[in-house]
């Protein structure tokens, strides 16, 4: 198994409401960027389930220079109708988000659970502050 350090936070920037699945986000990946398969490990749809992408014992393709210690994880949202940045979380994703970000800090040893913006500036994604708000889950593991 790969070494795992980081577990990173995207969105889809699918608009507010708007169902998409892993074989959608896969078909947009390889299609569109010539990817082998989805980016991603997990997608977390706006009803709070939470559904297989790439394989976690596989690189992820999801942040540029940081995938190979790290997990990626989205949330189906992020934009609004206008295609505008925002936090679409349902309560049901917030809770799966936050399960499994938690259950995942304790089959590795996970040193920080960031936002896709905190590697790059320059993008919005995952609409908020990842780094802050799960903040304690890495101080729960370490107890």
């Amino acid at each position: 198994m790969r070494k795992i350090h980081t577990l990173v936070v995207h969105c889809t920037a699918t608009p507010e409401g708007r169902d998409v699945t892993v074989d959608t986000i896969r078909t947009w990946h390889v299609r569109d960027n010539g990817w082998r398969d989805i980016g991603y490990h997990y997608v977390i749809y706006r009803d709070g389930s939470i559904h297989t992408g790439r394989p976690v014992s596989q690189i992820g393709s999801h942040v540029a220079g940081k995938n190979t210690g790290s997990i990626g994880i989205t949330y189906v949202g992020g934009v609004d109708r206008d295609m505008k940045p925002k936090d679409t979380r349902t309560p049901e994703q917030k809770v799966a988000l936050r399960k499994l970000l938690a259950d995942l800090s304790q089959q590795f040893p996970i040193t920080q659970i960031v936002g896709h913006n905190d590697f790059d500036k320059r993008k919005a994604c995952p609409s908020f502050d990842a780094k802050s708000e799960y903040a304690d889950i890495l101080k729960e593991g370490s107890r």
